[in-house]
């Protein structure tokens, strides 16, 4: 018996080393041992890409390889989502990307060529939005959303509308204010909101939808409106815009997030080692600044506390899309 406690003690401890050893391994020269890529939501240039690069710099010095980004832009993300799922789970290719990729194209997307929940490794939710807002050009004839809704019903064909993808967050709550209103509004999707911009400034769009720092840089050279903010509560770049809520339309209050994910089967010391690279990362001065003028907060969480975060969420936002009436195509 007393053989049989120590043999078991010693397996143990053996086990324990071996554990600390990988993640030893993962920390030092061991990880990652050749360059990394990170693979951003949306187009080159746009607000997560251009974050992702911040990242990619600290990262670059931690492991002393090089960290590229490469975008794969289009199908509303699914592009990005899908080539990280399918790379090698060594570490060396992960996503940076909205929870739109996660939640809302598993719901809106009969296709869709990954699961989200069985074919990633959370790493970290790095930034939660203060809700996308809704623009027209500064020459529009209407200044807030009651204004907007008025003269869309006097355009029986409708207001066009750009966003960043089918079954994006701005085309759920362009549908629910549709809804809500008794209006018509056409969705165009693009690949990013820099596109639709283009749209909207050269008068191919009536509307479109951006995120609060985009707004912000667009509002300070005259070129836009903002007619309203969705979110829980003001960000920070747009603090003078009011909210949907405080407009009379409910239910624009959940937000989205930004969040890092790796390839299933990625071994759990690497996973834990890109997971606390990009913590220390969010944390750093110049990325936090990044997040909020970008309209976010930044997160930093663990793998657990974001498979949680992501697991709860899903249920929420299927009851929303359902309630507005999207369906799957």
């Amino acid at each position: 018996m007393r053989i049989t406690t120590l043999c078991s003690g010693v397996i143990a401890a053996a086990a324990s080393l071996l554990c600390a050893a990988g993640g030893a391994a993962a920390q030092g020269q061991g990880f990652p041992g050749k360059p990394v890529r990170i693979v951003p939501f949306g187009t080159a240039g746009g607000p997560v890409d251009t974050t992702a690069r911040m990242y990619a710099e600290k990262l670059r010095e931690r492991w002393r390889q090089p960290v590229i980004v490469e975008a794969k832009p289009g199908a509303s993300g699914t592009l990005a989502a899908d080539f990280v799922a399918k790379a090698p789970p060594d570490g060396t290719t992960f996503l940076i990307t909205l929870s739109l990729t996660h939640i809302n194209n598993a719901i809106l997307q009969k296709n869709i060529p990954y699961d989200p929940f069985r074919d990633f490794a959370p790493l970290s939710q790095l930034a939660v939005g203060y809700g996308p807002a809704l623009i027209a050009p500064a020459a529009a004839p209407f200044n807030d959303l009651r204004e907007l809704i008025a003269y869309a019903k006097q355009k029986p064909a409708g207001l066009t509308y750009g966003t960043w993808g089918t079954g994006s967050t701005p085309h759920l709550f362009a549908e629910m204010l549709a809804k809500q209103a008794g209006v018509r509004l056409v969705h165009v999707p693009y690949k990013g909101e820099g596109a639709a911009h283009l749209d909207l400034f050269g008068g191919t769009l009536d509307i479109a939808w951006a995120n609060s720092g985009t707004a912000r840089t667009h509002l300070n050279s005259n070129r836009i409106k903002v007619l309203g903010a969705t979110g829980s509560r003001r960000s920070q770049v747009l603090a003078h815009t009011p909210l949907f809520g405080e407009q009379g339309f409910e239910g624009f209050e959940p937000t989205t997030w930004i969040g890092a994910y790796a390839p299933a089967k990625t071994p759990p010391a690497i996973v834990n080692e890109l997971s606390a690279a990009l913590r220390e990362a969010t944390r750093q001065p110049d990325i936090a600044a990044r997040w909020l003028d970008i309209g976010f907060e930044p997160a930093g969480t663990t793998p657990e506390e974001f498979a949680r975060i992501h697991k709860a969420d899903f249920p929420r936002w299927a009851q929303m899309i359902k309630a507005a009436g999207l369906t799957a195509e």
